[in-house]
């Protein structure tokens, strides 16, 4: 940190970082109980972070900066099944990573933020931030293509007030861009053989992350009341999650099953051979998001 006059300052910071590799991918085996990733030759993945910007100091209760940002990626593992980064894959405990692998895909991470905080705004404590971001990685061809992290717009606004008789109010509101995601390929889901298999639908990966989820806000409130003893103190809040009751729309489920849950097998494919025969596959609305509310209380000795 550089300070450029006593309200200026310029701010730059830079490091390597090694991760290990998920420990699914150094333990994964196969059928001959080989370690088959160490014969391939898994690496640590390495992240380069650079990081700069500039701070304003108007006054003594408040800050305005805004920084920019670059990390690479290097030695990523790399789906040999299904020919993308594992970084962009789902992470079910259990299943990432759990496959062959080669440390060869590399990535990047990209943006600015921007972070005002004022202490006393008309008596508020008030931090807004806002953060343009893309998170990206190669394919196979070499091309970058988003991650399941490449959100673009990342917004938070929290707003603290003390009150008189030890109350305090807050409510923070975000705001998350929509996620990348990969189409089903119904063609391949519907063939029973395929389907049987995995008991779900396959996804197309020659169109990688090429759709995206809807984009992502909550609202949270919180009131606090403190009680001072001699010795000890006692807190009461009531803290609601998502008041307004946001859902978030999610990539839809596909099923092979009909609405009495039996599988529903094509009458138009049953005369044909078993590797010929289709489901007719239907789509589930997949949403989450509810109202979450918290009573709670804190001892202070």
């Amino acid at each position: 940190s550089y300070a450029l006059t006593e309200k200026f300052s310029l701010n730059f910071n830079t490091g390597r970082y090694f991760q290990r590799p998920p420990y699914t991918a150094l333990g994964y085996r196969n059928n001959e109980g080989e370690l088959v990733n160490k014969e391939n030759g898994l690496k640590y993945i390495s992240a380069d972070h650079i990081v700069a910007g500039i701070e304003y100091l108007p006054q003594d209760d408040s800050k305005f900066t805004i920084e920019g940002f670059y990390k690479r990626y290097r030695n990523y593992p790399y789906s040999i099944r299904d020919s993308v980064n594992l970084a962009s894959k789902g992470g079910d405990f259990g299943t990432f990573g759990d496959e062959a692998v080669l440390s060869i895909s590399k990535g990047r991470a990209y943006g600015f933020e921007v972070l005002a905080r004022d202490k006393d705004l008309m008596g508020f404590n008030v931090i807004l931030s806002y953060t343009f971001v893309r998170s990206e990685f190669e394919n196979g061809d070499g091309n970058y293509l988003p991650s399941a992290w490449d959100n673009k717009h990342i917004l938070n606004l929290t707003i603290l007030r003390s009150l008189k008789r030890n109350w305090d109010i807050g409510a923070k509101w975000r705001f998350v861009g929509g996620a990348p995601f990969t189409p089903y390929d119904v063609a391949k889901s519907s063939l029973r053989p395929a389907w049987d298999v995995r008991n779900t639908a396959y996804l197309d990966y020659s169109r990688f992350n090429a759709e995206r989820g809807g984009n992502f806000h909550q609202l949270d409130v919180r009131v606090d009341k403190q009680y001072f003893f001699d010795k000890w103190s006692l807190i009461l809040y009531v803290d609601i999650q998502n008041i307004y009751n946001f859902k978030l729309q999610q990539q839809d489920f596909l099923t092979n099953l009909d609405e009495n849950g039996d599988p529903n097998i094509d009458p138009a494919t049953l005369a044909l051979p078993y590797p010929q025969q289709r489901y007719i596959l239907r789509s589930l609305p997949n949403e989450s998001g509810t109202t979450l509310p918290t009573l709670g209380i804190i001892v202070e000795i």
